[in-house]
Parts: structure tokens; C-alpha cells; sequence
């Protein structure tokens, strides 16, 4: 019970907390945030199915505490991955957990079946007329009279069901059955059950877990006896063991499974039946993935005698104090219901994994423990939540966030490493990348970091050479990139930008952790986008182990996940600056970007944005990096108004633990973190006249917009603590220290606030931020000279005597190349074979004009791992230089400016 006592007490503290003057809404701000939650916004299609899971939200509509380990919700025969659609009226059992919007199933564990009569049923049917769902508390009147009603604590539930007079009260309870296959064995007393369940299976994956049940009843069983497969009930038993099939085969662990299937309806695998003399009966269910021990003592501990409406009351109150850390002024319903439900979506995972003892499984199938106070948590949809939901976490929660960062590292102490989408205690492989190291060093990064970084960040960096957290890490290593063709990779160019993403997070969490040549050597291996950046095309391409680059289209999803390569060409989201110059500048880019925003939920068959999955989300906020903040103003509300409405269909793709809600809170409050691993706020404009963020640590941010609408989205003008301010972005200060922010809104762009290059929001290079100029001496005393006479591309890089002409000039730029005569430092045909020549080439933003100054004096070409190097020691004048193993000698050092 202790996180939900901490949830209440905060929210008692935060009612006392202060307000400054400037941050009073002109009306009584939301009381109860709770009331503009629909639970059912998600569990019906609200967009094209495009393959990747479906076009529903597949969330639950069930009761469950913020971040709770239980979430007790309906099942319906026609199945989404969440356990319930919203155009079936058919409810076949009420289910202890889920997952909140995933692209594949799993959990469904241990259906409890109200029924009348003597025998099972497999399903009964029900009117929405007669369903309702707010947070913390489900209900629902099947189409003959029965009720049920749901409410949760972090780790139990409570269910009433009300039976009509003159009927047979009876329920089944099976431990078998899940969305996957599963087993399990379940035990009968006088007013109890008991017993565990294992499954698993995400998406094909081979994870399994143990998870015990203990309930207990206020009403003494009139009958009771068990049930398996043939529905038949033997009174003369107590106990049964048994088994179910897999609900639906899978594709495996490369894809989310399309869209909803007509479920298995087999009534029973190894379940309880029973009958009450009463109208009205309440069960008491403590759960664990520890012990059946643990599931008793959750219960006892959260729920003790507690009525169900005293239960049910305390979890609304908790929700209410997270929801209302984001507590508004004005707006209409609509925007309301949207923002809050988006919130809540946003907080139901990960989840509470441990006991109130402190105990929980681990990755090793061992029993480990937390220390007092805090919690493990589980079920980390790493490839979708790395994105903003984890950043959102850590802004209101950073307690919570602390926890779930120390829980990810808990991951791979007994796991050996970093999974990307894991579920209970066990990795799946499912998605690529290597999200788990930017979750943990984004949420440090927006100040939730008491956890053990340092022991974090260490696995990081062994993590990069380990094929299970990161296939294809040899040849990203050695090449700079995923090449095409290797057996265990899933989209090798969209693998190679989610490593440097990852990469550039490693590096930020090294550096706030003091380690500087980890930090520089992760941040130089975050610009290996640049090796699959194709310079005539202007596009990110697959390329081949051989350098080439095999032929492409924009809108070729080979290669690529869930996305096509038009949707990738954006994901470099720390370092804009770096790609908008590759591209050819922000003219080019703005043009690109408003063509790419003509459809905002297209599918990845088309160069058009998809906004209904992970890849294109920080789209709408490039414009900002370009000089046009004012288009991102436009896209993101747009977005926001069209994808995301609060009705059953109102999210138009799978929500992913939150991810997709998450945008949505993001860009309801005009902000958004865009670089992994960093805090910075990248600016569009809030929805609302008046937000005050509650960060949970004593710091507040405090919006004021008097004039948000959702057609006023255009800012006139911003004032940062009281300073006018033309930039358009938060530093990552702001975030930890809080403050006020002052809009002044309008319904027509300003297209010149925040235009200014200096106004742009950061991006992170490798570079000195000035660039020095000066000669590059080495060998003899000779320095690197540029063949003045050739002014075409391909003018040999070569060793001449010091002269001091423009040739021999050389500007150290801030994206990492080095300059000379308006052209940089290439080699030649991005060759890694020693003895490659080195050339002059036009700048193009590939890794071939890449170099990194080392403190021996080397020159490394970063892709190639070479140095830059004179041929033999041949210190004569016109020896064109080379790329050549790093050896530390005489003829690979230089003394730069």
C-alpha cells in the first residue's frame, strides 16, 4: 500500500502548495480531473489499419490505480490486443491484467465469469447504455440483469456483483486462460481461491511469467466445485489443473499483429465454479508475480477491510493527484476530456511489479528485493515510450520516474542487458533499437535521478557490444552503420538511427555524470547518421556493406520499420541543425517538411507524415530547428484536434503504453522534449489559457495564454519570466527550476518571431561551437595542403611545404568537418580500406567529411576508424594523404589550430 499512501499524501501537499500571483487562473481551476476521463477513448478503430497492429488505440476500459500492477477489465469476444473492442456486446470474463494499447497481446490472466445458473457460460451480452468507466471503476449490466462492477488498489481489486432475485448466483474463476497460450491450477476453500497462472508470449516472443491470485469472498460458497475443458462441473473436486491454447498465431517478434480477430471462446481450461445464496457478493483478489504469499499480504495490506466504495474513492483521489499535477483554466469539453484522458493513458504504465513487501521476480527467475519505499516496475514498450512518455513521467513524477529508471537498470542486472520491450520479468526482442538507455538517461535528465546512473550508464556502454540488446552492433561498430542483409536485423538504416539515438543519450548521461571521454566518444558514434546519408538523393538510405548504396525510393519500407525511408529521413532528432545543412539548408528543408504535412496520418506507403505510429511523432516540431516555428504552431495543433478526440475512436493507432497519449498531453501544453536523453522544451503553443505543471519536487511551470484557442494557436509574442523572449525553446534549466511563461496568441502567423538562426532550438554536434581556423602541420614541418589549381571536386589532400596560402587554411567547423577553399576534407568514395586517398569534395553531410582531433594528435575519420596518415612517411611535397590503421606514429601526427 505504500505507493498508493504516498500518492494520497502528495496530493494533500500539493493542495497546500503555492501559487505565485502571475500563475492564478481567471477561473477555478479543474477540482477533479477524474471527471473528464473516458476509458474508452482507444478500444474502437479511429484510423486505417496500415499493419502495424491495427487502427485502435487497443486500450482497456477496465479499473486501474496509476502505474498499478493490476488492471481488472472486460474481455470481449472479438479481441484487440487491449482484451476489449468496442463494437462487440459480448463480455466473456473480467480479467486481472493488461496491457494498455499494445500492437500485439498478452496478460488477459485469470477471468473471473459472473453467471446465473448451474453450469459456465462463454460470454454473455451488454448495451454500452449500461456500461460505464471513470478512473479507478468499471460497470457493467449484462443484457440479463447481472452486474458487475470493478475497482482497483496498485496490487488487488475489489469486484460487486449484484445478481437479479429469483435467479442462481454462480461465478467461474479460471487460471488457465489468458490472451496466450497458458496453464495453471487453481484451489477452492469455503469462501476462498487460490492459485497461479503462467504465460507470456508477446508477439511470438519466448518471455514467460508466474502470476498468483489469492480471492477471498463476503459470502460463503453454496456449491462449488471445478471445470475444464468440457464445461462440466465436478463438485466432488477442489482443485484442477489445467491448460488453454494461443489465442491467435502470431507473425513472430519482427511485427505488432493487425487488426481484431474473433477470440477463442472455449469457455473453461482449469476453472472454479461456484454458487452464492445471495443477491449481492464482494470479491477480495490480491495478486503477485512473486508468491502466493504476496498476492495475501497485497491484499491484506492495500485493502484491508476497506468497503468497495472506500476503495474505490481512495484510487480516484490517487489518480486525481497525478492528473492534477497538470491542472488547467478555461478550454472547452472536448479539449478537457481529450487532455485528461490522455494523461490518465499516459500514467497506467510501466507498471508496479513488486510487493508490498518489496519483494519481485527478477530477469534471472530469482526473488530479489527493492529497498524500502521504493517499487520495480515492469512492462517497458522501450521502442514507442522512449519517445515522450517516459520525459512526461519524469516532468510530473520524477519519484515514480527515479523508480523506473532504477527498475530498467534492474532489468539488466539480471538480465544480462538491456531488452527493448519487455514484459513481467522476461525480455521479448520485440522492435529494434536500443531504448531502454534512453529512458533511463532521459528521465535523469528532467531530474528523476535517484537511481544508480552510474552503474546504468556502465551497461550502456557494454550493452553496445552485445548482440542480444543490439544486433548488427559489429558492423555498426566497424562501419558506422547497419549494413543491408544481416540475418538478425529488422530495418537495418531505420537500426542504424535508432543506435545513434541511443548513442547520443548514452553520451548526454556520461557527461552529466562527469565522464567526459565517454561522453565525446558516444556523441562522435551519434553522428553516424551520417553514414547512411546519401548526398545526392539528400535522403537517409539503406546502404551496403560495400559502402554502395542499393537503389531507393522514399517510399520503400524495405529497410525500414513501421515507416518508410521519407518518414526516417527526419529521425535525427538531436542534431537538426546537422541534417537540415546536409539537406541543402532550411529553404529545402521548410518545402520538404510542408509537402511531407499535406496528409498527417498517411500510412508508410506514402512520403506523407504518419502520425498514427512512433517514427514521425517529433516531425512537427523540425520546423522550429528551420526558422518556422510558426508551421509547427500550425501542424501540431492541427494534429492534436484531428487524431486525437475523446471518444472510443479517438486515437487512430495502437497507443503503445501510453506513447501515442502522450504526444497528445505534449502538444495540448505547446511543448515537447525532442532531443533523447535532454530536457530541453522545443516550443509549438499551449491549448489552454492557463496550465500550471506541478512537478512533484516542488517546482512549478506555470502557462499563460489568455487568448489559447484552438484556432488562436499562433504565438504573437513569449515572455520567459518575465523577459521577452524570441526563442523557441525551453533550456532544460527552465525544466528543473520552473518558471512562468507568458504567451501572447493570435489566429494569423507571425512568421518572423523566433525565425532568426540564434532563435533555433539546440542541436548537438561535434564541432567547437566557433570554428578555428588555421594550418595543419605534421610531418617534416609540412602542412596539409589543398591542390590550389584544381577547382573541381577530387583535388588531392596533400603534403607541401608551409606557405601560408588559403590552401592550407583549415576551418574545424561545428558539424565536424574540416574546410578548405569552400570545400572539406573527404575520403575518397567513403572508402575504409587502408591507403583510401583523401580529397576535397563539396560539403555533403556524409561520414566521409567526418574527422575527430585526438589528443595524441591523430585525425581520425570517425566511419572508417582510420587516421589521416603519410603514405610511407613520404615527406615529399605533393604526396597526396591517406586513411591508414592508427598506429601513433610520426606520420599520423599533427598539430591542428
Amino acid at each position: 500500500m505504500r505507493v498508493l499512501a504516498a500518492l494520497v499524501g502528495l496530493a494533500a501537499a500539493l493542495m497546500f502548495a503555492a501559487v505565485p500571483a502571475s500563475a492564478q487562473p481567471s477561473r477555478i481551476a479543474v477540482s477533479d480531473p477524474a471527471q473528464y476521463v473516458n476509458p474508452f477513448v482507444g478500444t474502437k478503430p479511429g484510423g486505417p489499419d496500415f499493419g502495424h497492429g491495427g487502427g485502435a488505440g487497443n486500450t482497456f476500459p477496465g479499473s486501474v490505480a496509476p502505474f498499478g500492477m493490476m488492471q481488472w477489465s472486460p474481455d470481449t469476444v472479438l479481441h484487440q490486443h487491449g482484451g476489449y473492442h468496442y463494437d462487440d456486446n459480448r463480455i466473456k470474463g473480467f480479467s486481472l491484467t493488461h496491457l494498455s494499447g499494445p500492437g500485439c497481446s498478452d496478460f488477459g490472466n485469470i477471468p473471473f465469469m459472473p453467471t446465473l445458473g448451474s453450469s459456465p457460460v462463454s460470454n454473455y451480452t451488454f448495451s454500452h447504455a449500461n456500461e460505464s468507466a471513470s478512473p479507478g471503476y468499471y460497470s457493467v449490466g449484462f443484457t440479463n440483469g447481472l452486474r458487475t462492477e470493478l475497482t482497483t488498489t496498485t496490487r488487488s481489486g475489489m469486484a460487486r456483483f449484484t445478481y437479479p432475485a429469483g435467479q442462481q448466483a454462480s461465478l467461474s474463476v479460471d487460471a488457465a486462460k489468458a490472451f496466450n497460450a497458458a496453464s495453471g491450477t487453481i484451489t477452492i476453500g469455503s469462501n476462498t481461491m487460490s492459485g497461479y497462472t503462467d504465460s507470456g508470449g508477446f508477439c511470438g516472443a519466448g518471455n514467460r511469467y508466474r502470476l498468483f491470485f489469492h480471492a477471498v469472498f463476503d459470502t460463503p460458497f453454496a456449491t462449488s466445485g471445478v471445470a475444464g475443458a468440457d464445461g462440466k462441473v465436478d463438485k466432488s473436486r477442489k482443485s484442477i489443473s489445467g491448460k488453454s491454447g494461443v489465442l491467435q498465431q502470431r507473425k513472430g517478434a519482427e511485427t505488432r499483429k493487425g487488426p481484431a480477430v474473433t477470440s477463442d471462446i472455449t469457455p473453461l481450461a482449469a476453472s472454479a465454479f461456484v454458487s452464492f445464496n445471495a443477491t449481492t457478493v464482494t470479491a477480495r483478489v490480491g495478486i503477485s508475480f512473486v508468491s502466493l504469499e504476496g498476492a495475501q499480504a497485497n491484499l491484506n495490506s492495500e485493502q484491508g477491510s476497506r468497503s468497495f466504495d472506500e476503495v474505490r474513492t481512495s484510487t480516484r483521489n490517487a489518480w486525481n493527484t497525478l492528473l492534477g499535477r497538470i491542472d488547467v483554466s478555461g478550454g472547452t469539453d472536448t479539449q478537457l476530456r481529450t487532455l485528461y484522458t490522455s494523461l490518465y493513458h499516459s500514467l497506467i504504465h510501466p507498471n508496479v511489479f513488486s510487493d508490498v513487501s518489496g519483494q519481485y521476480m527478477g530477469f534471472d527467475r530469482q526473488v530479489h528485493s527493492v529497498s524500502g519505499g521504493r517499487a520495480q516496475y515492469a512492462n517497458f514498450s522501450g521502442w514507442d515510450v522512449y519517445r515522450s512518455q517516459v520525459a512526461l513521467i519524469a516532468l510530473i513524477a520524477p519519484s515514480q520516474a527515479a523508480d523506473i529508471a532504477q527498475s530498467a537498470i534492474n532489468q539488466a542486472v539480471y538480465g544480462g542487458y538491456y531488452d527493448r520491450w519487455t514484459v513481467a520479468n522476461g525480455g521479448t526482442g520485440v522492435m529494434n533499437g536500443d531504448p531502454l538507455p534512453i529512458i533511463v538517461s532521459t528521465m535523469h535528465a528532467f531530474g528523476a535521478t535517484n537511481f544508480a546512473a552510474a552503474d546504468g550508464l556502465r551497461r550502456m556502454v557494454a550493452g553496445v557490444n552485445d548482440i542480444r540488446e543490439r544486433p548488427g552492433w559489429l558492423q555498426f561498430n566497424q562501419y558506422g552503420y547497419v549494413p543491408t542483409g544481416l540475418p538478425d536485423v529488422w530495418g537495418s538504416a531505420s537500426t542504424t538511427l535508432e543506435y545513434t539515438s541511443a548513442d547520443f543519450a548514452i553520451s548526454q548521461l556520461a557527461a552529466r555524470l562527469g565522464d567526459s571521454a565517454t561522453a565525446e566518444n558516444f556523441l562522435r558514434r551519434a553522428q553516424n547518421w551520417r553514414s547512411i546519408f546519401e548526398s545526392g538523393s539528400k535522403y537517409i538510405q539503406p546502404r551496403n556493406a560495400d559502402t554502395s548504396f542499393p537503389p531507393f525510393s522514399p517510399t520503400q519500407e524495405n529497410e525500414f520499420v513501421e515507416g518508410n525511408g521519407g518518414q526516417y529521413a527526419w529521425m535525427v532528432p538531436y542534431n537538426h541543425r546537422g541534417l537540415f545543412d546536409a539537406m541543402g539548408g532550411n529553404g529545402p528543408v521548410v518545402s520538404r517538411l510542408d509537402s511531407f504535412f499535406t496528409e498527417l496520418n498517411a500510412g508508410p506507403t506514402k512520403n506523407k507524415a504518419y502520425l498514427g505510429n512512433e517514427p514521425t511523432l517529433n516531425t512537427p516540431w523540425a520546423y522550429a530547428y528551420a526558422g518556422a516555428p510558426y508551421k509547427t504552431q500550425d501542424v501540431v495543433r492541427r494534429a492534436l484536434t484531428t487524431l486525437f478526440t475523446p471518444l472510443p475512436e479517438g486515437i487512430v493507432g495502437n497507443d503503445d503504453l501510453g506513447q501515442m497519449s502522450s504526444w497528445a498531453v505534449w502538444a495540448a501544453l505547446g511543448m515537447y522534449p525532442q532531443a533523447p536523453g535532454r530536457a530541453e522544451l522545443v516550443l509549438a503553443s499551449p491549448q489552454f489559457p492557463s496550465i500550471t505543471i506541478s512537478r512533484g519536487n516542488g517546482r512549478t511551470i506555470t502557462i499563460n495564454a489568455p487568448n489559447a484557442s484552438d484556432s488562436a494557436k499562433y504565438v504573437q509574442s513569449l515572455r520567459v519570466n518575465g523577459q521577452s523572449s524570441n526563442r523557441a525553446w525551453l533550456p532544460q534549466s527552465f525544466v528543473a527550476n520552473g518558471g512562468t511563461l507568458d504567451f501572447t496568441l493570435g489566429t494569423s502567423p507571425n512568421t518572423s518571431w523566433a525565425s532568426a538562426p540564434g532563435d533555433a532550438p539546440p542541436s548537438f554536434d561535434v564541432g567547437p561551437a566557433t570554428p578555428r581556423s588555421g594550418g595543419i602541420v605534421g610531418l617534416a614541418n609540412k602542412c596539409v595542403d589543398a591542390e590550389p589549381a584544381q577547382t573541381t571536386n577530387g583535388a588531392p589532400i596533400r603534403l607541401w611545404d608551409c606557405n601560408g596560402s588559403p590552401a592550407q587554411q583549415w576551418s574545424f567547423a561545428s558539424d565536424g568537418t574540416v574546410r578548405a577553399l569552400g570545400r572539406c576534407m573527404d575520403v575518397a568514395s567513403s572508402g575504409r580500406n587502408n591507403g583510401t586517398k583523401v580529397h576535397l569534395w563539396d560539403c555533403n553531410g556524409t561520414g566521409a567529411q567526418q574527422w575527430w582531433p585526438r589528443p595524441n594528435g591523430a585525425l581520425v575519420n570517425p566511419p572508417s576508424s582510420k587516421c589521416l596518415d603519410v603514405p610511407n612517411s613520404n615527406s615529399a611535397n605533393g604526396t597526396q594523404l591517406q586513411i591508414y590503421d592508427c598506429n601513433g606514429t610520426g606520420a599520423q601526427t599533427w598539430r591542428l589550430p
